[in-house]
């Protein structure tokens, strides 16, 4: 049983996608970012970064519970704990790190920021909210080219679709403009939220 420490973001949701996909039994504790329940000690004992998601993973080898955090570190330790969504072999694993990485590097920091100063920011930016988009458009730019190539953006389906997957599609709710004439990512952004695994990770946790 994995003990999953998560709130209705895209970061949460990649690990609960990975957990559904991977097929593993897992218990959702809701950690409420609104009201600062990720600053409670018992919270920051398991990730003292005090952020979501965090899993405790009881069913290790040396059979004493094992606490990670970092979305992108989570979604690794199960790929490699179960043997999937992770190729073994060397070019294969390379392409899937990479673009997981251009995931925690680029499109979520990039796309967080634009949905803060054109949404949420108390005072308009013009200046930041223009940077932000300008990028943010790039990097959907980038991933279209890439899927240009293939169904999925390391070959095969894979932690880096996971990772990918809440961000794009949550910022094309808001940002469409960003997508215009980016067919190639439209149609993996279908491709990837009609996997049932997908649309149940996406529903994770369900708040009231």
């Amino acid at each position: 049983m994995i003990d999953l420490y998560t709130f209705a973001t895209p970061n949460g949701q990649k690990v609960s996608i990975a957990l559904e996909e991977l097929g593993l039994q897992y218990k959702t504790h809701v950690v409420d970012i609104t009201k600062g329940e990720q600053f409670k000690p018992e919270f920051l004992d398991i990730n003292p970064n005090n952020k979501i998601p965090a899993i405790v993973d009881h069913a290790t080898q040396d059979h004493r519970p094992l606490k990670v955090f970092e979305s992108g570190a989570i979604l690794i330790y199960l790929a490699e704990k179960t043997g999937q969504l992770l190729p073994s072999n060397q070019r294969g694993r390379a392409e899937v790190m990479e673009w997981l990485m251009f995931q925690m590097g680029g499109v979520g920091p990039m796309f967080g920021q634009l949905n803060h100063f054109a949404r949420f920011a108390p005072k308009k930016v013009p200046y930041g909210i223009e940077r932000y988009h300008a990028e943010s458009r790039r990097l959907v730019g980038v991933l279209d080219g890439k899927l240009g190539s293939g169904d999925y953006v390391a070959g095969r389906y894979s932690i880096a679709d996971i990772a990918l997957y809440p961000w794009v599609a949550g910022t094309r709710a808001y940002f469409p403009e960003l997508f215009r004439g980016s067919s190639n990512v439209v149609q993996w952004l279908h491709r990837v939220g009609s996997r049932p695994a997908v649309e149940r990770g996406m529903k994770v946790p369900q708040l009231k």
